[in-house]
């Protein structure tokens, strides 16, 4: 088990959100990661979920804690959950009443759903004009394919990302996080904190929509722009970088180390280390535009001077001399890193026996806390009362 950092007890709380109140109808992910967010920094947010079942999230995986699955635990922590039967005239009746003194919606219903339930942005946006009411699709609001529902992988696999994924002969790869769903929900929390900013001055809120498609398109944007711009086509570098040389994984004698000589003084320091100064007056490495053009015969030098000694000896030397270097890590270790300790992410939950990862954000150097697990399902059906 990981320690549980003293400082985590004994400190105040900061809630730069409390007195904000968010209404969410998430499902599994995108939304409830928004929701989270907007919980972890202070916001009051009640959960909406099916009755009898709640949000799919909560069977997605084994029984971990109270029934549910570990990751609706991860999600949901620091929220209330009503159960409702939106098919009900009178339960939708119910749910309007908690809107009338909300903040902010989210949801990342099917497409239609809502419009079918008279919860779509128009309707609820002209019936409650303070309302900041925010929408996350899978393909987007608008075009032929905005009523299209979707997932990760699809939309991972339909907007490129997977195809420039990995190593030049890997196959398209997902990405390993779900890097369009929670980057979604991470957008969603910008554009509503945007306008409840505007919302201060003009006394109107209004309608935000994003989605996994349009997410995953901003995250590939330097491959996207430089096929619009110079119809130059990616090419996959694994662990590398497109723009610079060297600045990849290498293995050592005992296990690989990533190298990032981001700039032409930092490969000066490594020619100094390696005693290589002829290749700091060399015409085909001098520059990092020259290593672009013949990467290949430097590292056909590099890598066998790597493989020469062993991990731990080459980071002590590479950080003495001041290149950026670093062990690759698996989750083993990484959770045990004196600096990732240091930073205090992985918190206890109150009144349970297990640990999360805390929000990556501080405020006077002080990091939001988990206040509660994850709500019961209708647990706070009582606040309909």
């Amino acid at each position: 088990m990981i320690p549980m950092p003293t400082s985590l007890v004994s400190s105040n709380q900061s809630c730069p959100l409390k007195g904000v109140k968010v209404i969410e109808l998430g499902q599994v992910l995108s939304a409830p990661f928004a929701g989270s967010i907007f919980a972890d920094l202070g916001a009051e947010v009640i959960k909406i979920e099916r009755s009898g079942t709640g949000d799919d999230a909560r069977t997605m995986g084994p029984a971990f804690r109270q029934g549910d699955a570990l990751n609706f635990h991860i999600f949901n922590r620091n929220k209330k959950s009503i159960a409702l039967n939106l098919k009900d005239p009178l339960e939708v009746e119910k749910l309007d009443r908690l809107i009338c003194d909300a903040d902010i919606l989210i949801h990342n219903l099917r497409p239609g759903v809502t419009k079918d339930l008279g919860l779509d942005g128009e309707t609820l946006t002209t019936k409650h004009p303070r309302l900041i009411y925010c929408e996350i699709s899978a393909f987007g609001h608008t075009g032929p394919m905005s009523k299209k529902p979707g997932y990760e992988p699809l939309v991972q696999a339909y907007s490129g990302l997977s195809s420039t994924n990995g190593g030049p002969n890997d196959p398209p790869t997902r990405m390993g996080a779900s890097v369009c769903d929670q980057g979604s929900g991470m957008w969603v929390v910008i554009g509503a904190l945007s306008m409840l900013t505007q919302r201060a001055t003009s006394g109107r809120g209004g309608i935000v929509n994003t989605s996994l498609l349009e997410t995953a398109l901003a995250w590939n944007g330097q491959k996207n722009d430089a096929y619009l711009n110079l119809n130059q086509l990616p090419v996959k570098h694994a662990s590398g970088h497109p723009s610079f040389v060297p600045y990849e994984a290498f293995d050592t004698m005992d296990g690989p180390i990533l190298i990032c000589c981001g700039n032409d003084r930092l490969f000066q320091k490594l020619c100094t280390l390696l005693n290589k100064s002829n290749w700091s007056k060399d015409d085909r490495f001098i520059t990092n535009r020259a290593r672009l053009t013949n990467k290949e015969v430097l590292l056909a030098e590099l890598i066998p001077i790597l493989k020469q000694r062993n991990r731990d000896e080459w980071l002590r030397e590479f950080e003495l001399a001041g290149i950026p270097c670093s062990a690759i890590l698996a989750i083993p270790e990484v959770v045990r890193e004196e600096q990732v300790l240091a930073l205090e992410m992985f918190q206890h939950v109150p009144g349970e026996d297990f640990t999360l990862t805390a929000l990556p954000l501080s405020f006077n150097g002080q990091r939001p806390h988990i206040k509660t697990t994850a709500p019961r399902l209708g647990a706070d059906n009582d606040l309909l009362n």
